[in-house]
């Protein structure tokens, strides 16, 4: 009798040892699945930005006047580079040629970085003309259309001189087009709102008036 006392106990036991293992089996499954569905927040976080990653110019960044910087700016920038292309074989002096290619250099990747801005916010990036100016709608081509602008003739007139009247005439008009660009670029930096526009307006204004100073200095000794 004792004996059979022993096994419904001992059976007992065991009964209530399977269940407590189920019971903590559902739990742990329960727990993984819940961790495995719901990460930690920050590695969400991480997960969105991925899938939703900020662009150089995004559509929310930038305002009317950037857009007009960027569209001014190319064209005006174009000209110069070709002015700049003019002193490779029309200069006499090395500086004029040193000052030339210096131009060259900074502007030519500024004119690329404002395309990109353009087509990020699907705004039209202006073509070229024979003067550097393009040729959207609605824009006069004028050689007061935009400050410091060199007309057609302008430029006609500078591709027929060489020697020290190229020289000349190459820095009386780049000191002209750089004070346009100046106009240009301090519009931008009291009007605009993408930071990088007005960013390279206060590399414009700081570079090209430090340009003007040496071309000035140039032109008092022709």
């Amino acid at each position: 009798m004792a004996s059979r006392r022993s096994l419904v106990r001992r059976a007992a036991s065991l009964a209530t040892a399977a269940t407590a293992a189920t019971v903590l089996a559902a739990c742990g499954s329960s727990s993984d699945s819940s961790s495995s569905a719901s990460p930690a927040p920050g590695h969400s976080g991480h997960d969105m930005g991925a899938m939703h990653p900020s662009g150089t110019a995004s559509a929310g960044g930038h305002d009317p006047q950037d857009v007009s910087f960027a569209q001014g700016m190319i064209p005006h920038h174009r000209q110069a580079v070709a002015m700049a292309d003019l002193a490779a074989s029309r200069a006499k002096s090395p500086q004029v040629k040193d000052l030339a290619a210096k131009i060259k250099q900074a502007q030519d990747p500024e004119i690329n970085t404002m395309s990109g801005w353009l087509k990020a916010w699907g705004e039209k990036v202006p073509g070229v003309g024979k003067s550097g100016m393009d040729s959207m709608p609605g824009m006069d081509h004028s050689a007061s259309s935009m400050p410091g602008m060199m007309s057609d003739e302008d430029m006609g007139k500078l591709k027929g001189l060489s020697g020290d009247a190229f020289d000349k005439a190459f820095l009386q008009m780049m000191t002209s087009h750089h004070q346009g660009a100046i106009e240009m670029a301090k519009t931008e930096q009291a009007k605009g709102a993408y930071a990088p526009a007005k960013t390279m307006a206060k590399s414009i204004v700081t570079s090209q008036s430090a340009e003007i100073t040496e071309m000035n200095k140039m032109l008092s000794k022709q």
